[in-house]
Parts: structure tokens; sequence; C-alpha cells
């Protein structure tokens, strides 16, 4: 078993009478097999093949494409009695549990592999989840934002990306996606959340904070007040705020005070996969060269 998997990276196989046993006997114990039966005269076979190989390949973790040509495997067609072509065959621990004849669009494929296969977005939520729960919010962000790219749909991958968003100071694009819950759908998480934004935008709501924005307001050209303020935005979780106002203070000149240096720390101190971390660092490059 582990040799089979080592020299077949891609979880593609062609069955034979000297491997259907450790395939479709012995895989399946561990891994869904998919079992493609098809022939070189069969062109419906030419257009569904590559739809299997592109599930295989996102499934590569938990689903094995076997391939059975079935002119040269006759023995191992005649074994599953197959009689049209294409035909493909869902096996688990050694025992067909479903398939269809014919070619079938790809979601309909993906659904009949639903019930037998993990979510592809279970695995980067479980992740996302364990980061969480020691706090590492950063650590969290790719994880989560892969799954919502993912299923955007699955009502668990939104509120932890709302709530990665909101701890990581994105509060905006965390308020957007929690806009978009169905009233259905709205449970406790949803009011914990939107009670964590409410928090947030207080603590970007203190004298300090206005007081600055006042002087600026009053005085634009003050580039020290916006760097202070970028600071005071950036430790009440207003990070895309305080990006914008640094990056202001830069455009105007490159060489004032620190900003540069706490652009780049702020920059950094982003999650990976954070939008905002790659725009800025794109900007701030654009400014250097």
């Amino acid at each position: 078993m582990d040799n089979f998997v080592a020299q077949s990276p891609a979880n593609v196989v062609d069955i034979t009478v000297e491997n259907f046993q450790q395939i479709v006997l012995e895989a399946s114990q561990e891994k869904l097999v998919l079992i493609d039966f098809w022939a070189e005269w069969c062109e419906p076979c030419k257009d569904l093949l590559p739809i299997l190989e592109k599930l295989a390949a996102e499934y590569s973790e938990h689903m094995i494409l076997a391939k059975v040509d079935c002119e040269a495997q006759q023995q191992v067609a005649a074994q599953f009695g197959i009689r049209n072509l294409p035909t493909v065959m869902v096996v688990q621990q050694g025992q067909p549990v479903d398939g269809f004849a014919g070619v079938q669009p790809e979601e309909q494929i993906r659904e009949m592999l639903g019930k037998y296969l993990p979510n592809p977005e279970d695995e980067l939520l479980a992740k996302a989840a364990e980061a969480m729960q020691s706090g590492d919010y950063a650590a969290a962000f790719p994880h989560v934002k892969s799954a919502y790219e993912i299923n955007p749909e699955n009502t668990d991958v939104v509120y932890l990306y709302a709530d990665c968003l909101i701890e990581t100071g994105a509060i905006e694009p965390a308020k957007s996606l929690l806009a978009g819950i169905k009233l259905v759908d709205q449970d406790a998480r949803y009011q914990a959340l939107n009670g964590k934004i409410e928090l947030a935008e207080q603590a970007a709501d203190t004298p300090e904070i206005r007081q600055l924005q006042a002087e600026i307001e009053a005085n634009p050209d003050n580039l020290q007040a916006k760097v202070d303020l970028a600071v005071q935005l950036q430790q009440a979780s207003k990070a895309e705020e305080a990006l914008a106002l640094l990056f202001s203070v830069l455009r105007k000149d490159l060489a004032f005070g620190d900003a540069r240096k706490l652009m780049m720390d702020m920059v950094n101190a982003l999650a990976d996969g954070d939008p905002l971390k790659s725009e800025y660092r794109r900007k701030v490059y654009g400014l250097l060269y």
C-alpha cells in the first residue's frame, strides 16, 4: 500500500488483473476508489476522463482514480459485469457503493462523491480552529481564507473567517461578510461577532484618536499627527485605516521620521493571506523603486 502511494503521487492508476486486489480490495479500505471503465474507441470516455482526473487531483488525499481499459482488461471488466462505456463505479472498503453509466456533468459527479468524501474545506477549518483556540489568529487566517475561497456558502467557514478578520483588524470586510449571512443562519455566533465589531469600533473612538483626527482635519499637512494617529488606529485593530494613513505620509515624504519602519512593521504583522499585506508591500516597493 505504501509503495503504491509513493509511486502514484497523482493517485491515478491503471487496473490490471495483477494489481486488482491491491487497489480495489486493499487500497479501498483506506481511500475511496473511483473506477473508470473505458476503451480507446469510446469517444464519450475521452470526454469524461479529464473531469475524473481533475477530481482525483482535488481529492488526492482521500481518493484513487483507477482506470480499466476494457479492451486490454476484459477479465476485470467481466468481473464487474460492465455492459456500457463509459461506466464509473465507486468502491469503498472493497465494495461497490455507487456509480453511473455514460457521461455526467462535473457538478453531478462532485455531488455523488460528496456523499463519501470529506468536504475539501474541512481540513483547513480544523487547522484554523486549532490556531484560533490558542489565540493565534494570524496563523489561522490563511487556512480559513482558503476554506472560504473553496466554499463561501459554508456558514461555519464564514463565521470563522469573519472572526479572523475582526481579530486581525479588518473590521469593514468582517461587517460585509456578516451582512451576507441569511436570517435563518444568524445564530449565537452572529450576535457574538457583531458584539466584537462593536467593541472594536468603540476602541477606535478614544479621546486621543478624536484629538489627532481633529488636528489633521485642521492641518492636513501635519505628517507627525498622521503617524501618531496611525499608531493609535493600529492598536485599536484598524489596520487598514492605519496603513492608508502611513502610506499617505510616505507619498509626501518617504524619509519622514519612523513612518517607513512603522509601515513595514505593520505590514509584516498582518496575517499571511491577508490581501492588505500584498497590497501595501507593492505600494511601498513602488515608492522605493
